[in-house]
């Protein structure tokens, strides 16, 4: 092949042709001669008459030229021209594709499993041996080198994975890879451990290509909360100009049903690496948060899960002495519970018992002195991380207790008897409170000017002191203290928690202040001591994709390799429980940094995009003979022969029409023809190619078994744009549900709702076997719940097992696709459906369900190739393939459903009928 510049041509030597130019012009140019200029006088005789047949002196220069590019195009035509020529490798033996395959390949991961058959076709020609390898999921003894076309069929089937690679058994494998050979790598883009020795063991096969993606990579750290706020930090690589990204927060809204409770925006700065945000939420709602997000983003890092550390705590109220009979509001307890009870789980017991639950936070309200097990005790759970508040009270002021000394278990020194401020016997007036100070964890709240104190107790002088006291009196007088004891903290607040000594119990900054303290003071994430000694078991699981899905039986995780906080195949990141507690294993860690790999200068780093090979040949020939059409029209012009009105009109339309291709409408009309013609199964365009690859080859193997089984005989399937198409030719439409998905016009809106209300069906398919209800809570099911959002949709309920689905043509009681699931949903029966006695159906409508929707990936599952082999896996072994068997008695249901009907349910008008026959 010759190249020039992006045009490479497959027949060069016809270029040759060429050099003719120039003589093709003389000879145009001498034909037809030139007429000899003769003087006769019986020309006068000839004067007035005209002669029809015409002929130029000379050919006119623009003729010539015309003439000239059209030979040229034909010249050029014939010698192949190729937009974009791949240039075929010149390397040989064996080929090693090597993939990352991490969480941050699933950004682009369509985009490297064409750049791998691309590769794969490339070998292929070639006749090389190919293995393909992914870092996530070393193939077991080795690479495997086989012929290109056995791993084409295999492409499909590979996924990445939601942790990275093992830098150890990477190495391990590298080591034992054959001699010889090319590898290329598709690099996530990211630097990490194990890459260099890795890129050494391929250097010294052969010759390395790397490939990456050149879109930016965006990550969110787990989420923080301190001082009342979430904090979020938000990750990209690499760090290139301005730019914002979005954040929402997800969990279930009272009726159980997953939903967006907040968002965010975060704005990366031109050059930085790190984007930082806070969410001011109500408990209650912090409490629902499920998950945090990146918006728009397919990676398991754009997830952030959230555990216990944002959610309800345990605390433990103690009092010191039991309430007054019959004066619940002197309770040193009352205050306590109405603030806390709706946003902590509370534990009223003794102090031992208390302990042995576990809280998060423990109250003394007025108690002096503890006995020395509960004070040991105490003090030791402190130190491992707990918070101890401690309110005062006349017990408190009455003892003894801190009077010499600093009490382990009090942040200050105490005088004794304590203070009163007002009231009969006091000269003052009760004290206001001071603002809050810069470093308080109540710096932010508002005073309310009508709260007092009229009593307290009194710290000591204390060189300490200052920097230990949180909030103050309007005189300067400590009000709250705090001191931290190894990983926990000790508070002291100088107050009782009634309203004996002050109105603060009484206001709203009482709850605020408990927020601040009691509830949002906790550790950043839970400490190896705390998770080890203890199985974990998986509840929900991450995928590559940011996708959650339930863990299903995943053995328990040792608490040591939890805290050590590193994703794996037998430890992916989700959701981990023990008793009544949650732990979230991120793909991100809260010190993870993002940095771009950094490739030596030997070796050739190219885009994921690839320029496809576009044929000129018959673009150039079209031009060919469109010119030629011309020349014979400027060639009976020049002669005269050409006469104006209707004929040139005539053959200038003759000729425009064979020139120009087929309209929209003539296409649209064609199209028309054919669907009303044969049955047409028509699925949606999303957008994402290899998604409507897998569409057309489902719906072209569900039309094999349907023209197979029964006597419907369909056509190939169509894709449907939703902006543009006309679906009133079709009777069924597949829709497979991303969630990049753009979400359609009004007037796509508007067609979809006619289609729906004259009979037509469309088949919702989240593909994420995930539905756990009408829009269920995985990515793809929230976009559904958009989507369908201005759809004319009846109620929906889960398919009942007496619906005329499971019977249309094989009796099914399961529905599975690519994934098992029986969770679909339909139009939900009418209030007064009722089972006939001795009927298998009850008497419902004899509408069809304008809907189905569910997750379980049929068209995946019904895909096959031009040979008719299934083209994606499923399942393992005999059991894959009777799920698939399933799968296809499902989709012939279905369409037969569409088709038919309720027929079969009309059993339960049969006695009717009869009975009014006579018989």
């Amino acid at each position: 092949m010759l190249s020039l510049g992006p045009v490479g041509f497959t027949a060069p030597l016809l270029l040759g042709a060429l050099i003719l130019l120039p003589v093709i012009w003389f000879l145009l140019r001498a034909i037809p001669p030139a007429p000899i200029r003769r003087r006769f006088p019986g020309v006068a005789l000839l004067l007035g008459l005209r002669d029809d047949d015409q002929q130029a002196d000379k050919t006119p220069w623009w003729l010539l030229l015309l003439r000239t590019v059209a030979v040229a195009a034909l010249i050029l035509g014939f010698a192949g021209p190729v937009l974009n020529p791949q240039e075929p490798w010149a390397g040989q033996g064996p080929l090693l594709v090597l993939l990352d395959g991490t969480w941050a390949d699933a950004r682009d991961w369509p985009a490297r499993q064409e750049r791998v058959a691309a590769v794969l076709s490339e070998a292929g020609r070639a006749a090389r041996p190919v293995a393909v390898v992914v870092l996530t999921d070393l193939p077991v003894g080795g690479a495997e080198f086989l012929p290109a076309d056995v791993w084409a069929g295999r492409i499909a089937g590979l996924s990445p994975a939601a942790w990275e690679p093992d830098a150890e058994a990477v190495a391990e494998w590298a080591a034992a890879l054959p001699e010889g050979g090319e590898t290329y790598w598709l690099s996530d883009g990211l630097a990490r451990d194990g890459r260099a020795p890795l890129l050494a063991a391929l250097e010294a096969r052969g010759p390395v290509t790397v490939f990456e993606s050149p879109r930016p990579l965006l990550a969110l750290r787990p989420a923080g909360f301190e001082d009342g706020e979430i904090h979020l930090t938000a990750l990209r690589s690499p760090a290139a100009d301005a730019a914002s990204v979005t954040v929402t927060a997800h969990g279930p809204d009272p009726a159980g049903i997953e939903r967006e409770l907040a968002r965010v925006n975060m704005a990366f700065a031109a050059g930085g690496a790190e984007a930082r945000a806070t969410l001011d939420l109500p408990t209650e709602l912090r409490n629902r948060i499920l998950r945090f997000q990146i918006e728009a983003q397919r990676s398991a890092a754009a997830v952030s899960l959230a555990d216990d550390s944002l959610r309800q705590r345990k605390v433990a109220l103690i009092a010191g002495a039991a309430d007054r009979e019959g004066l619940e509001l002197l309770s040193p307890l009352h205050y306590l519970r109405q603030a806390l009870d709706p946003v902590a789980e509370l534990i009223e017991s003794s102090l031992s018992d208390a302990l042995l639950a576990a809280p998060d936070v423990i109250i003394l309200a007025d108690v002096a002195r503890l006995g020395m097990a509960d004070g040991d005790a105490l003090h030791d759970w402190v130190e491992r991380g707990g918070l101890l508040l401690r309110f005062a009270g006349p017990r408190l002021a009455a003892s003894d207790l801190a009077r010499t000394e600093e009490d382990p278990l009090l942040p200050v020194r105490l005088r004794a008897g304590g203070r009163a401020v007002g009231g009969t016997m006091s000269w003052g007036e009760p004290q206001g409170l001071r603002p809050f100070p810069e470093g308080s964890p109540f710096h932010g709240l508002a005073v309310p000017p009508d709260v007092t104190v009229s009593a307290q107790v009194v710290a000591q002088p204390d060189p300490a002191l200052a920097e230990r006291t949180i909030a103050a009196l309007a005189d300067g007088t400590p009000l709250v203290t705090r001191k931290p004891l190894g990983e926990g903290q000790v508070v002291l607040v100088h107050v009782t928690a009634n309203a004996e000594w002050s109105s603060i119990p009484l206001s709203g900054l009482f709850v605020q202040m408990l927020e601040r303290l009691a509830v949002s003071t906790r550790p950043a994430a839970p400490e190896a001591g705390d998770l080890s000694g203890v199985t974990w078991v998986a509840d929900r699981v991450l995928d590559a994709f940011g996708g959650l899905a339930d863990a299903g039986r995943m053995s328990g995780i040792d608490g040591a390799l939890l805290a050590a906080g590193r994703p794996g195949p037998m430890m992916p990141p989700g959701l981990y429980a023990a008793d009544d507690r949650r732990v979230a294993l991120n793909v991100i860690a809260s010190d993870t940094r993002l940095a771009p790999a950094q490739w030596p200068d030997r070796i050739q780093v190219e885009g994921m995009a690839e320029q496809a090979e576009r044929g000129l040949k018959g673009v150039l020939l079209t031009l060919a003979l469109g010119l030629f059409a011309i020349d014979v029209l400027a060639a009976l012009a020049v002669s005269g022969r050409l006469g104006r009105g209707a004929r040139t009109a005539s053959v200038l339309l003759v000729l425009a029409a064979l020139a120009w291709p087929a309209g929209p409408a003539q296409a649209d009309e064609a199209r028309a023809i054919e669907a009303t013609r044969e049955l047409v199964l028509a699925y949606v365009v999303t957008g994402d190619a290899q998604i409507d690859r897998v569409s057309e080859a489902g719906l072209r193997g569900l039309s094999r078994r349907l023209l197979e089984r029964t006597s419907v005989e369909p056509a190939a399937p169509v894709a449907v744009d939703l902006e543009t198409d006309e679906l009133a030719f079709f009777p069924f439409l597949y829709w497979p549900v991303t969630e990049a998905q753009p979400i359609p016009s009004d007037r796509a809106y508007a067609q979809l709702n006619q289609f729906l209300r004259t009979g037509g069906m469309i088949l919702f398919d989240t593909r994420d076997a995930d539905v756990a209800g009408y829009g269920g809570g995985t990515p793809a099911g929230r976009h559904l719940q958009t989507l369908a959002a201005p759809l004319d949709i009846p109620p929906l309920e889960p398919l009942p097992d007496d619906h005329v689905l499971t019977r249309t043509f094989y009796l099914l009681s399961d529905f599975p696709g690519r994934h098992m699931g029986r969770g679909i949903w339909v139009e939900a029966a009418p209030a007064d459906a009722e089972a006939v006695e001795g009927m298998p159906f009850r008497n419902l409508n004899d509408g069809v369900t304008p809907v189905v929707i569910g997750g379980n990936d049929w068209a995946a599952a019904w895909a096959i190739d031009d040979r008719g082999l299934p083209l994606l896996p499923v399942g393992r072994g005999y059991g894959g393939e009777r799920q698939r068997e399933m799968a296809y008695r499902f989709g012939i249901n279905l369409i037969m459903y569409v088709l038919t009907g309720n027929y079969k349910s009309d059993q339960v008008h049969v006695p009717a009928l009869l009975e009014r026959l006579g018989q």
